[in-house]
């Protein structure tokens, strides 16, 4: 047999999730010219892309366009799609080692983290992460119910998700037409009863995990007058002086938030409150068991040993009314069978991109992760590229070292035939193109960008394979 990434033996590479990360993995390791790499990337969704299609905001098109540069990769004839294929379902871990020398992990973080208060679990009390898979239409979620009813909305957390969510329960009809959200979101967003959105951060404006973007398109929203509480934007002395090394983007966030905090409202039909140093410790309900008000306690910060700045609570505390809680305050990722995970991070057990064994914390032979299942959920898109680069350079060098798997059936054909056993209305690249062609042909017919499918049997019957 000939030296493994030679052309008459490419290096066969696996990977399992065809989001940001996957794509970009796939990316650099195609730059390699001197080796002859295939890869087969798997999902069971039958569409690509990941949080791109299906995390980020529907009203930021141009994030979304990052899908050009993976669509080029798609187009190789090194690279195979097999959509609507899931790993523990339709095929196994075992499956991939029995195909692959090696095998890329990059499944996202697909839950969000627990917040255990008192009366977290009532009625009208949901997770960010659902509610943003259900208008981003994921297939998972689109059945999901959201009581849009209410006036008052609090939304827990001050990250990016969070200002997203916000952000969407506010926009017009006029502006959520110009985006991809799913029309059966859009319907039900433009009749709600939304008039108040509430932010909640536990910390302090310098210490906000939003970028200056998002935090900027909140003051500019056509619907929504955005305010902060003027005592509120003021800096306490500690975060005064940690000023001396914050970034650009922290400073600019002061900015903004010092500038909502001095405007008076408009008049427009919504309002957005964004709150500083306040946690939610208790949720009350109603005689139905469901959301009818918030305690919040006031926050103070502290500096810990290492220098960060904490926030912990004081014995003073609010009542507020809300009808609807999202809490967002992290996504987690989830186990995969049969692959090492550190439970309480959340993510694959992994060092640069290696899988870790768990007894003996050596690296897994052929097993590699990328993305928010390896280090977290941080960062924006492109913070994947790097991370995935990584990933890859560990892969190169293990295959350099004569570190990879021994499969018993390497072959094109031989990969193909189990999932065409196995998943027999699996969607390939080619099979994407048509829904895509579909979806923006159905956007064009009603003055949108698309109109989405948002059910896999919908999808599958597209394509004639149902």
């Amino acid at each position: 047999m000939s030296q493994i990434g030679s052309e008459t033996n490419p290096l066969r590479v696996a990977i399992v999730g065809a989001g940001p990360a996957g794509f970009y993995t796939a990316e650099r390791l195609f730059k390699d010219k001197s080796l002859h790499i295939t890869v087969d990337m798997y999902d069971r969704l039958p569409t690509p892309f990941g949080l791109v299609r299906n995390g980020v905001a529907p009203d930021h098109l141009k994030i979304k366009s990052v899908t050009k540069v993976f669509d080029r990769l798609a187009k190789k004839p090194q690279f195979r799609f097999f959509g609507n294929v899931e790993l523990g379902t339709d095929v196994s871990v075992e499956d991939l080692r029995n195909h692959y020398h090696q095998i890329v992990y990059s499944t996202g973080a697909q839950t969000d983290r627990y917040l255990n208060i008192p009366g977290i679990d009532l009625k009208n009390s949901h997770p960010a992460t659902e509610f943003v898979a259900w208008y981003n239409g994921h297939p998972d979620f689109r059945d999901y119910e959201f009581d849009l009813s209410q006036e008052r909305v609090a939304v827990i957390g001050i990250g990016n998700v969070a200002v997203d969510v916000a952000r969407i329960l506010c926009r017009t009809h006029e502006e959520l037409m110009e985006t991809d959200i799913a029309d059966y979101a859009m319907e039900q967003l433009v009749n709600s009863n939304v008039k108040e959105v509430v932010m909640l951060g536990r910390r302090g404006p310098a210490q906000a995990a939003f970028t200056p973007p998002e935090a900027k398109e909140l003051g500019e929203m056509a619907g929504a007058d955005a305010c902060v509480l003027p005592e509120e934007a003021e800096l306490d002395p500690l975060s005064q002086a940690s000023l001396a090394d914050a970034d650009r983007g922290t400073m600019r966030n002061i900015e903004i938030i010092k500038e909502l905090s001095q405007r008076a409202p408009s008049g427009k039909s919504k309002k957005l409150t964004i709150r500083f140093l306040v946690s939610p410790t208790e949720l009350s309900g109603n005689e139905a068991g469901e959301v009818a008000g918030m305690r919040l306690v006031k926050n103070e910060l502290y500096q810990t040993e290492g220098g960060t700045l904490r926030p912990r609570a004081t014995d003073q505390f609010e009542e507020i009314p809300v009808g609807l809680v999202f809490r967002s305050i992290g996504y987690r990722g989830v186990p995969i069978p049969g692959v090492p995970f550190h439970e309480r991070w959340g993510v694959i057990l992994n060092e640069k991109g290696r899988v870790l064994d768990e007894e003996s914390n050596e690296p897994v032979l052929g097993e590699y992760t990328a993305g928010w299942i390896k280090r977290g959920p941080s960062g924006v898109i492109g913070t994947n590229k790097p991370d995935a680069a990584e990933t890859a350079e560990c892969m190169l060098a293990d295959l350099a070292g004569g570190k990879t798997l021994n499969p018993a059936q390497p072959g094109l054909d031989a990969a193909a035939n189990l999932v065409q056993s196995r998943k027999p209305n699996f969607v390939s690249y080619e099979d994407w193109l048509k829904l895509d062609e579909l979806e923006l042909a159905a956007g064009e017919a009603q003055g949108r960008p698309r109109v989405k499918f948002t059910e896999v049997e919908e999808m599958l019957k597209a394509l004639g394979k149902v």
